[in-house]
């Protein structure tokens, strides 16, 4: 069967070039469909030599037919925004790490050419993500009203507080009063919820954690509650306007608007290649078990 593979990347990196020159000529090599979306195809066409021209693409309504895989070349900002490609369609998602700690894009450039060839022979476990979807009455994000990180609320004015109302199921959890608040997946905790002092949850764990930022009584932990939860927040403050995020996306709202955080309909593949776990990654990413005070 002849593989249709997706690249994804935002920038390009020129200490790079022979590595991407190597995942093209693996690829052609397995005389793989190639595609590549077009504002990366833009930086890296001058760069890299192609037997064939790829095919470009923006959105997944670009292809014929489905990719087998995408492939995320970068950090795992990019990883978040390859998911804004992805969505829904259950295309699994290889990151390859060309960024700095890369929880999600956990292949390391030396391990390419071997996982390359894990996906090319299906030979791979597939590691499904939960995200969060947020419902707003005037649909703040669009469809792209999911996050695979984190939810936040966070004030716009630097000198003065937020309270915010949360409601779990309709019972009263706690009123916040605080610089913002998370609403983590697990995969999420190990990024800014883990800055504001939340747990790391290991990926298949069915919960979210709720997190103050910075907040003003001390006693306010981050609480972990069931994934299939419906959390609902009303926010105060002396500003009329604060900003929630969805990853890396950002809008304002009023403060009279309600939000609603719930589980996404749908997952994200992530491949895992080879027994390496969970538990490996944090390990090496955290430096768990080293003594580096020598």
């Amino acid at each position: 069967m002849k593989m249709r593979i997706a690249l994804f990347a935002k920038q390009y990196f020129s200490n790079y070039k022979d590595n991407y020159q190597s995942i093209i000529n693996r690829l052609e090599l397995s005389n793989c469909d190639i595609f590549i979306n077009k504002d990366f195809y833009k930086l890296l066409k001058n760069n890299v030599h192609f037997k064939l021209e790829p095919i470009q693409y923006q959105n997944l309504n670009d292809f014929d037919k489905k990719p087998h895989a995408f492939f995320s070349l970068g950090g795992d900002g990019t990883i978040l925004d390859t998911i804004q490609v992805v969505r829904d369609s259950n295309i699994p998602i290889l990151g390859i790490n060309m960024g700095r700690l890369g929880f999600l894009s956990s292949v390391s450039l030396n391990e390419v050419d071997k996982a390359i060839t894990s996906v090319l022979k299906n030979n791979y476990i597939l590691d499904k993500r939960t995200l969060l979807s947020l419902k707003t009455d005037g649909k703040l994000f669009g469809d792209l009203n999911f996050a695979l990180n984190e939810f936040a609320i966070q004030k716009k004015d630097h000198l003065s507080m937020i309270v915010v109302h949360v409601y779990i199921d309709d019972q009263f959890l706690n009123s916040y009063w605080s610089d913002g608040l998370l609403i983590s997946t697990p995969t999420g905790s190990t990024a800014y919820s883990l800055s504001v002092g939340g747990p790391i949850v290991t990926p298949g764990a069915g919960v979210f954690v709720i997190s103050p930022i910075a907040p003003h009584n001390l006693t306010v932990r981050p609480i972990v509650i069931p994934d299939n939860s419906t959390i609902k927040l009303k926010i105060q403050g002396r500003s009329k306007s604060f900003l929630v995020g969805l990853d890396s996306r950002f809008e304002t709202i009023k403060a009279s608007t309600e939000l609603v955080v719930k589980k996404c309909n749908f997952t994200v593949n992530m491949v895992q290649i080879g027994s390496r776990s969970f538990f490996d990654t944090i390990r090496e990413k955290l430096n768990w078990g080293l003594d580096i005070r020598n």
